[in-house]
C-alpha cells in the first residue's frame, strides 16, 4: 500500500507552482544566472583575430573543436571569456577527491562535517585557479602559434590568461550560487545549457548535410531513431533501482510501544549520475585543450598523443570506457553511497537487513550489493557514451548527437524536475500543517454554536 507521501506525490499538481513563492524565486534566480552565463559566452577575449578563428573552428568542428565547443557552450568557437568553461573546476574536483581517499589528513578533514567540507571546497578552488592558469597560458601560446592573435606578445598572453581565468572563476561562483540558492546542480546545469544552446545549430548543420547529399537519408533517419531510443533508454535506466529490505523492531518510547515496521533502502542503478562521463571527458580534454589551436605545429609528444587519443581512435575509446567505469565506482563509494555511513545510520535507528547482523556485516553486505549493481550501471554508462562515438566516427555524425551529451541533458533535466517536485511536495506539506493547526484552534475554542430553532 502506498504511503501518504507517495499518494501526495502522485496527486501533485504543477498548478501549485504559482503558490510556492520560494520555489518560484529559486527558479527565476537560476534562470537569471544561466542567462548571464550565456551572455558571457559572446563577450570575446581581447586581441583575437575573429575571422581567422572562425575559419579555424569551421575546420575543427568535427574533431576536438566540436568536443570543446559542446562543453563550453560555444564559447571556445568565439573565444569568449568563458572559453575554458567549467572544466578546470571539474578537473580540480577529481584531483582533490582522489587525494582525499589517499591522504589520511584530508580523509580526516572530510569526516569533520560541514567545516571540513568547506575546507576541502577551498582546496578545490585553489586547484581550479592553478589548472585555469595552466590551461589559459597554454591556449594563449597556442593562439599565437596558430597566428590567431592580432598583436601577439607578452601583453596578449597576460590579458588572455587573466580573462580566461577570471571567466572560469566566475562560472565556478555561478555554479555554487545556483546549487545553494537556486534549483538543481549548478555545474551540471551550466554544461546542460551549453549543450542545449548548441543543439539547434548542430541539428540544422546535420540536416543541411543531408540536403547536400553528404549524408544519406537512411543515416539521418537512423540518427533520429538512435537519439529517441537513447533518450528512452537513459530515462528507463536512470529510474531503475535495487531495493534492499529494511526491518525495524518494536520499540518503546516512554509509556508508548510502537510496532515494528519495514521499509526499503533504494540503491539506484546509476547512483553517480552524469559525474563519470563528465569526469572522463574532462580528463580526455585536459591534455589536448592546449594543442587545439596550434594545428600542425605541435611537438612530437603532443602529435603522438593526439594521434592515439583523438576522437574515435581505439585508445581514446578504451580510455574513455576505463575512466567511466573507474569514476562510477569511485564516486559512488566515496560520495554518492557510502556503505559505512549507511550501515551506521541504520544501526543508530535500530534498523537492520533481515538475516544480516548490524554494523560491519551490514556494511559488507551493502558494499556487495552496490558493487553488483554498479557492474550493470557502469556498463550502461559506457554503452550509452561509446556507441554514438563509434557511429559518429564511422558516419561523420556531428558530435552533439553523442551519448555523453544526451546522457547529460536527460539526467540533468530529470534531476532538476525531481528537485522541483520535492520543493512542491514540501510546500504542500506546509500548507496541510497550517490548515490542520487552524482547524485545531477552531475546535479548541470556547465558543459554541447556538442551538438551531425549530
Amino acid at each position: 500500500m502506498a504511503s501518504a507521501a507517495e499518494q501526495m506525490a502522485a496527486n501533485l499538481s504543477w498548478g501549485a507552482l504559482g503558490k510556492a513563492t520560494e520555489l518560484r524565486q529559486r527558479i527565476l534566480f537560476t534562470i537569471g544566472l544561466l542567462i548571464i552565463y550565456r551572455l558571457g559566452t559572446w563577450i570575446p577575449v581581447p586581441g583575437i583575430d575573429h575571422n581567422a578563428l572562425a575559419n579555424f573552428m569551421d575546420k575543427a568542428q568535427n574533431g576536438l573543436g566540436g568536443i570543446l565547443n559542446m562543453f563550453t557552450g560555444g564559447a571556445i568557437s568565439r573565444m569568449g571569456i568563458f572559453a575554458l568553461g567549467i572544466m578546470p573546476y571539474i578537473s580540480a574536483s577529481i584531483i582533490v577527491q582522489l587525494l582525499v581517499t589517499m591522504v589520511p589528513s584530508l580523509e580526516a578533514l572530510q569526516k569533520e562535517g560541514e567545516q571540513g567540507r568547506q575546507k576541502i571546497n577551498q582546496y578545490t578552488r585553489y586547484g581550479t585557479v592553478g589548472l585555469a592558469v595552466f590551461q589559459g597560458f597554454g591556449i594563449a601560446r597556442s593562439i599565437e602559434i596558430g597566428k590567431l592573435a592580432t598583436h601577439p606578445g607578452l601583453n596578449f598572453e597576460l590579458s588572455c590568461v587573466i580573462t580566461l581565468v577570471g571567466g572560469t572563476l566566475f562560472l565556478m561562483w555561478l555554479g555554487e550560487q545556483i546549487t545553494s540558492r537556486g534549483i538543481g546542480n549548478g555545474v551540471s546545469l551550466i554544461i546542460f545549457i551549453g549543450i542545449i544552446a548548441q543543439s539547434p545549430r548542430a541539428a540544422a548543420q546535420f540536416l543541411s548535410q543531408g540536403r547536400e547529399g553528404v549524408i544519406s537519408p537512411a543515416i539521418i533517419i537512423m540518427v533520429i531513431l538512435m537519439v529517441v531510443a537513447t533518450i528512452a533508454f537513459v530515462v528507463l535506466m536512470e529510474q531503475a533501482q535495487r531495493r534492499v529490505h529494511i526491518q525495524y523492531p518494536r520499540r518503546q518510547v516512554g509509556m508508548k510501544v510502537y510496532d515494528g515496521g519495514s521499509s526499503h533502502l533504494p540503491v539506484k542503478l546509476n547512483p553517480s549520475g552524469v559525474i563519470p562521463p563528465i569526469f572522463a571527458s574532462s580528463l580526455l580534454l585536459l591534455p589536448t585543450t592546449i594543442s587545439t589551436f596550434s594545428g600542425n605545429q605541435t611537438g612530437p609528444i603532443m602529435s603522438t598523443l593526439l594521434a592515439y587519443f583523438g576522437p574515435g581512435q581505439p585508445f581514446y575509446l578504451l580510455f574513455f570506457v576505463v575512466m567511466i567505469v573507474f569514476f562510477t565506482f569511485f564516486y559512488t563509494h566515496n560520495v554518492a553511497f557510502k556503505a559505512d555511513d549507511v550501515a551506521d545510520n541504520l544501526k543508530n535507528q535500530n534498523g537492520f537487513v533481515p538475516g544480516i547482523r548490524p554494523g560491519k556485516k551490514t556494511e559488507e553486505y551493502l558494499t556487495y550489493v552496490v558493487n553488483r549493481v554498479l557492474v550493470v550501471g557502469s556498463a550502461y554508462l559506457a554503452f550509452v557514451c561509446l556507441l554514438p562515438e563509434i557511429l559518429r566516427h564511422e558516419f561523420s555524425i556531428p558530435f552533439y548527437f553523442g551519448g555523453t551529451s544526451v546522457l547529460i541533458v536527460v539526467s540533468v533535466a530529470m534531476d532538476t524536475v525531481s528537485q522541483i517536485q520535492s520543493h512542491l511536495l514540501a510546500h504542500q506539506y506546509e500548507g496541510l500543517i497550517e490548515r490542520s493547526q487552524l482547524r485545531g484552534k477552531k475546535r479548541g475554542g470556547s465558543t459554541r454554536r447556538a442551538p438551531t430553532r425549530r
